[in-house]
């Protein structure tokens, strides 16, 4: 690849004058607008702050240049500006703005310094990361809420070297790791590594009774309700939840034994499209017992019958709503979720889990949930009835944090000249202002 060292003049002219580029403009940054607005989010709710609180230090006292804070900071506000390699930190290290949004003059931590960093957690941080997550979800809350709505799902994260704890995965015909989430709404309480070489439900019921436990500490009296897809409906899983006050909505596979007992829904549908030959679908319930089962449950059927025949679905669940709100105003919006993973995977490199050893990638998966929660903090509070109040990561980074801007710092102040043609700049400085720190 060709070094941009010196002058290139590869770009033509615009009428007699000759179009040229060069690396030698000094401090400019093409972040200045997300190192401010990732500042100001760290400056209001102190994520990092109390992340940072986790992570050990063993390095000798007074031999120390970047804190753990500094590193984490630096780690975490480069993923949500879209750097996923630590290679990028080689040059990054030296950009103003990024060392502005730290707090810091010097240069920040090189990549091999941050590699040490990475290698250094292990199943402590990890523990104490999703307590930080947790907690900073309930002091975020404005108000006690009387419902919420947890989301399981797992996705795969493909692997191409000899990771520990990665194997080939039948379903994914892949080696990857196994992560399992948990989301609430948009906001990201559990991002869990785990190898490929397990059922899709493992360790599920014992992370829902953490999360119940926690967050019926802090609201007593909440209402809350396990929603998943059929790769969670285990045994012991809905057994935890109904000796619990939990409700649950989760996706049931289909099998003979459920096809029967739903057969005249299914025959009703069918009769309905020989009539007019539209698509018609309908809901009905039934009560069904697994052979695991001590006892039947209620299990909501969806029928749907068209041109490529019968289609239904089964969702089992304890709830006492009716089918059809059963059904597409709760189990059905569970879909939302998988945007946000993809978010974590596509936007925020959660999928980057290149170590060789297993807290590392652990720790990866955690600074990428970490950069969301910083993303979404910003959705939330500070674009909250904006056009982009419903944006995906990349777009808000497109937007309102790659905007150019010349650096120009003394001893006394450091100014960010943004660019005056930035069609976002109205909306940037709302932002800006609904960030500030109260008090």
């Amino acid at each position: 690849m060709t070094e941009c060292t010196e002058q290139l003049e590869l770009f033509g002219r615009v009428g007699r004058a000759q179009v040229s580029a060069e690396f030698s403009g000094g401090e400019i940054s093409s972040d200045g607008g997300g190192a401010l607005l990732l500042r100001q989010t760290e400056r209001r709710f102190g994520l990092l702050a109390a992340a940072a609180k986790c992570l050990p230090d063993d390095r000798a006292d007074g031999r120390v240049r970047h804190t753990r804070l500094a590193q984490l900071t630096q780690r975490v506000f480069a993923i949500a500006l879209g750097y996923e390699d630590l290679n990028d930190h080689d040059h990054l290290r030296h950009d103003l703005a990024l060392k502005t949004a730290m707090s810091q003059r010097h240069a920040a931590s090189s990549s091999p310094t941050l590699c040490r960093f990475e290698n250094a957690m292990d199943r402590a941080v990890a523990v104490g990361l999703h307590e930080v997550l947790i907690d900073q979800f309930i002091a975020r809350q404005a108000s006690t809420p009387s419902e919420l709505i947890l989301d399981l799902d797992a996705t795969d994260d493909r692997v191409h070297g000899r990771q520990e704890g990665r194997f080939f995965h039948g379903y994914y015909d892949n080696y990857c790791f196994l992560p399992l989430y948990v989301f609430c709404g948009e906001e990201l309480l559990v991002s869990y590594l785990r190898p490929a070489n397990i059922d899709g439900a493992h360790h599920a019921a014992a992370i829902v009774k953490l999360l119940v436990k926690k967050l019926r500490a802090a609201w007593p009296e909440v209402h809350i309700t396990v929603r998943a897809d059929s790769g969670f409906c285990r045994r012991r899983l809905l057994l935890w939840c109904e000796r619990h006050g939990v409700d649950y909505v989760i996706g049931l596979a289909r099998n003979n034994r459920l096809a029967a007992l739903a057969q005249p829904a299914i025959n009703a549908a069918e009769t309905r499209f020989e009539k007019d030959k539209l698509k018609h679908r309908d809901f009905a319930e039934i009560h069904y017992a697994a052979k695991t089962w001590a006892r039947k449950r209620r299990v909501i059927v969806r029928t749907e019958h068209g041109e490529q025949g019968s289609n239904p679905r089964y969702v089992v669940t304890n709830r006492q709503d009716a089918p059809a709100t059963i059904y597409d105003a709760i189990y059905c919006q569970r879909g939302e979720m998988e945007n946000r993973i993809k978010e974590q995977q596509l936007g925020l490199f959660a999928d980057r889990t290149s170590c060789s050893a297993w807290w590392p990638n652990q720790f990866r998966l955690l600074l990428a949930s970490l950069a969301y929660t910083l993303m979404q903090n910003i959705r939330s509070h500070a674009l909250a009835g904006t056009e982009l109040a419903k944006a995906q990561c990349t777009t808000i980074r497109l937007k309102l944090f790659k905007i150019g801007a010349v650096i120009i710092h003394s001893v006394r102040r450091i100014r960010f000249l943004l660019p005056s043609a930035c069609p976002y700049r109205e909306l940037f400085a709302l932002a800006a202002q609904r960030l500030a720190p109260s008090g």
